[in-house]
């Protein structure tokens, strides 16, 4: 579907260019586009190699598992399918904790060991079950203490300050958290009334 999106995107903007004569304008803006894509990888690749090795440092070292104590009354609620010690949590705690930190990329393959780790226990293979779908909405809305990777942009592109926007992400995120697990587990608690009747 993103792609037919993208592509109608593409083809909007062709079409455009064409009837109001701005080819050449549209032309600079696809290099302009292209080059500033490659530098800004470039610029975000150290940050993200460097943070996801120290996650691997931090697993090695015995964090995962002091971690996954230290949340382990809230993940117990929020995932009842796994008990205390179990490879899913240590997994999510590690992605809540880079998310926490802002490292939204470097939180990405600690997204997908967790959730790799939570299919092991779903009987489905192709259904997730409730657990791997309240993962989703408490990644989706990546409570961030420090927005990281979101300073590094800014400060990339001439930002002054560019830690000035951290009240309205805290507020963003925890709204953003609460709504989503509120509705999750609504909708889970009417799923399974349906499942039982």
């Amino acid at each position: 579907m993103l792609n037919v999106i993208w592509a109608g995107l593409i083809l909007i903007s062709f079409v455009c260019a064409i009837f109001t004569g701005r080819m050449p304008e549209l032309s600079e803006a696809v290099m302009n586009g292209a080059g500033n894509a490659v530098e800004l990888i470039i610029g975000t690749l150290g940050m993200m190699c460097a943070w996801t090795g120290f996650m691997k440092i931090a697993d090695a070292g015995g964090l995962t598992t002091v971690l996954c104590k230290a949340f382990y009354p809230l993940l117990k609620w929020l995932f009842p399918d796994y008990g205390s010690g179990s490879s899913a949590l240590k997994a999510v705690s590690m992605n809540m904790a880079a998310n926490f930190l802002g490292l939204g990329n470097a939180a990405t393959p600690l997204g997908i060991a967790a959730m790799k780790e939570m299919q092991k226990n779903n009987p489905d293979s192709v259904v997730a079950n409730n657990s791997m779908i309240m993962f989703v909405v408490i990644n989706t809305a990546s409570i961030q203490l420090i927005p990281t990777f979101m300073g590094a942009l800014r400060v990339q592109y001439g930002a002054q300050f560019p830690f000035d926007i951290l009240p309205a992400v805290w507020v963003a995120s925890v709204v953003s958290l609460i709504v989503g697990v509120l509705v999750a587990k609504l909708l889970q608690g009417r799923y399974q009334k349906r499942r039982l009747s």
